[in-house]
């Protein structure tokens, strides 16, 4: 093995070791622990630093600031209302309405955050309708995973643009949605279909039925309200996995006994509904004007002719934008958009997205040519590995955007051309749930009073483990199909 080798063997385990205690450290530390390994193979290794994710970073607090300010103006109260009357007009379809409603509210608002307050509102509507509860909560709850790969505004998205969306790769926003939106879709509803088919139906489940013979459970139908819940104060916008809910109804919520609550009654403002459109029409402007590049202001350039501005730029400023629409259609106070979970979410987001970024960035630029030579070798014949690596990483540190930026480098550096790249990382990120640890998992299996979802005992039992592999492979193998179509 040559010295090149060794120093190659040496500051990879730096790297996995800082993504290690980060993800121990959780939230910032995982930023502090990617900064601290910079340091070592700057300083210890005589390495160069890579590029900061400035592009990844000023994408994340724009879109932050304006989501933010959206939900202290009442607009996430709006979104899960409408979510919540969608699910309730087809409640025999709710294992593939529920996902589905929650998919699309998940990419236009860029977190996952959104899905906590439909929880006990797919308890509700499943239980009363003797439909089994863990079918439609761990297909809910999984789609969260990937759904930020399909959003705009997205910590994930940014994280991708400023990968793929620069020479000699030049795969944009749109390139991307065509591609993860429809391989997201696909994965949800084959998930949906196959779960539904999954464990005993209500009716037939002895557990619930000696619950409901003993008085422990109420029969389905037979309710008691409680509180609609609010979005968690733990998760990451656009990017990582919520941490547990919170509130006056938060994970494991109820009134006596272990019984179904009533439908909520899930109420908005007029202030909430204005700032959450002017969100959403926010979210139609980037798309737009990154399916026309000639709707972009374009200057001129030394050397390169005319230049439309790029995506980077064009979405800081719509942020920005919809943030002062923000302000004149929602009125929120100003002062509690900081307190707001969203803002404290995606402030921890862009501080672990920052850190982890900037070491793999100096990693890979140091040993780009050993890489491809290596690894590359490894990818091109067994693409899979690429999907796997994404997964991987995802599942140890629940973190979406972490994977992104840590993984999909080293396989556009490799050689994958970087549709079938994208295709690949949208399934795999789903990962996040391998590991029964996440907030939405466990507000899920509480708030499921009948008991049909589990934790379980032995890190891989619970029950959004099989959901999870379903969803991971189908999304993969379709996104990889039509990544190798666009480009």
């Amino acid at each position: 093995m040559s010295a090149d080798d060794v120093k190659l063997v040496l500051e990879a385990l730096v790297v996995l070791g800082c993504i290690v205690m980060g993800t121990r450290a959780g939230g910032v530390g995982v930023g502090l622990w990617g900064g601290l390994g910079t340091g070592i193979l700057v300083f210890v290794f005589g390495e160069a630093p890579g590029e900061p994710p400035a592009a990844a970073m000023a994408i994340i607090l724009a879109v932050v600031t304006a989501a933010a300010m959206m939900q202290a103006a009442g607009g996430i109260d709006w979104m899960v209302a409408m979510a919540a009357r969608v699910i309730e007009k087809r409640p025999h379809q709710i294992t593939l309405i529920a996902p589905l409603t929650a998919f699309v509210f998940s990419i236009g608002a860029g977190t996952s955050n959104i899905i906590y307050p439909l929880l006990p509102v797919i308890y509700d509507v499943s239980y009363r309708n003797h439909i089994r509860p863990s079918r439609p909560l761990t297909v809910t709850v999984v789609q969260s995973g990937m759904a930020l790969a399909a959003s705009p505004v997205s910590a994930a998205m940014a994280a991708m643009l400023t990968l793929t969306d620069v020479a000699p790769y030049d795969l944009g926003l749109t390139e991307i949605l065509a591609i993860t939106l429809p391989a997201c879709v696909v994965g949800i509803v084959v998930t949906a279909l196959v779960v539904n088919r999954m464990w005993p139906d209500l009716d037939d489940d002895p557990e619930v039925q000696a619950k409901i013979a003993s008085g422990e459970l109420a029969a389905p139908g037979a309710a008691v309200t409680v509180a609609p819940v609010p979005a968690a104060a733990g998760g990451d916008m656009g990017g990582d996995v919520a941490g547990p809910a919170s509130g006056s109804a938060g994970a494991g919520a109820g009134t006596g006994a272990d019984t179904p609550p009533a439908s909520t009654a899930l109420t908005y403002t007029a202030a909430g509904r204005n700032s959450a459109l002017a969100f959403f029409a926010g979210v139609v402007a980037i798309v737009i004007l990154g399916l026309f590049p000639d709707l972009r202001p374009a200057f001129e350039v030394e050397g390169e002719g005319t230049v439309s501005i790029d995506m980077t730029t064009t979405i800081v400023m719509v942020m920005f934008a919809v943030g002062v629409a923000i302000l004149f259609l929602g009125r929120p106070k100003v002062s509690e958009v900081p307190d707001q979970s969203v803002f404290k979410a995606g402030m921890i987001s862009a501080i672990a997205l920052f850190g982890i970024a900037w070491l793999t960035a100096t990693f890979i630029s140091a040993h780009e040519e050993q890489i491809i030579d290596t690894i590359g070798g490894w990818v091109t014949d067994w693409k899979v590995l690429f999907a796997l690596a994404v997964f991987l990483v995802a599942a140890l540190t629940t973190s979406q955007s972490t994977a992104t930026r840590t993984i999909v480098p080293i396989g556009l550096a490799a050689g994958l051309s970087p549709g079938l790249v994208t295709g690949m990382w949208a399934g795999a990120l789903s990962g996040v749930y391998t590991l029964p640890a996440n907030g939405t998992q466990i507000a899920a299996a509480n708030f499921d009073h009948s008991g049909t979802t589990k934790l379980g005992s032995k890190l891989l039992d619970h029950s959004f483990f099989v959901p999870m592999l379903i969803m991971t492979v189908v999304t993969v193998a379709v996104g990889a199909a039509i990544g190798s179509l666009v480009a």
